[in-house]
């Protein structure tokens, strides 16, 4: 038979070997439960990142999509331009006099005109302001009939563009120099 104190012993380090164990279990959870913590942290890290990219991919995308359509007839409108400067130089020529400009004419002008400026396009005033190399391209200088004019624009060769507030096509002037 057993001794009653060798069996007090006995469940004694039994004990003492069950809180360690549990003591390890806690530690070993503690350990796990700090490293999902951890991988949770990189997740959420992640996803905030991804959601912050698609959502400017979605703004970016929708910025390009308003930015086509605005510019969607650009090129047919650079195609009729040189229509446009024909019609001016008529209607210029019709007002000195030298030519007669029918009121037929005179209604497909401004219907055209009426037309292009709904499509966004607008000319440039390019006559009498300062000469802009941004605006302008500079075809020749000539000397400056007044003081003031120097570096302004003395006459507009071909007139400039804005689709949408975009320069399509710029003005070619000649600068008083």
């Amino acid at each position: 038979m057993s001794n009653p104190t060798e069996d007090k012993d006995h469940k004694k380090n039994k004990g003492k070997k069950k809180g360690e164990d549990n003591q390890i279990q806690i530690e070993t959870l503690e350990t796990e439960v700090a490293k999902l913590n951890e991988e949770l942290g990189e997740s959420k890290d992640k996803y905030l990142r991804l959601f912050a990219e698609f959502d400017n991919f979605k703004k970016r995308n929708a910025k390009e999509r308003l930015d086509l359509i605005k510019t969607a007839a650009q090129e047919t409108i650079q195609a009729i331009l040189p229509v446009l400067d024909d019609f001016d130089r008529a209607k210029k020529s019709a007002e000195a006099g030298t030519e007669v400009f029918s009121e037929g004419v005179q209604l497909v002008y401004h219907k055209l005109h009426t037309i292009l400026e709904n499509l966004g396009l607008k000319g440039m005033d390019t006559d009498g302001v300062e000469f802009n190399m941004d605006l302008h391209e500079a075809i020749t200088d000539i000397p400056a009939p007044t003081e003031d004019m120097k570096g302004k624009v003395i006459d507009t060769i071909t007139k400039g563009y804005y689709l949408n507030d975009k320069i399509i096509r710029y003005a070619k002037v000649v600068v008083g120099k």
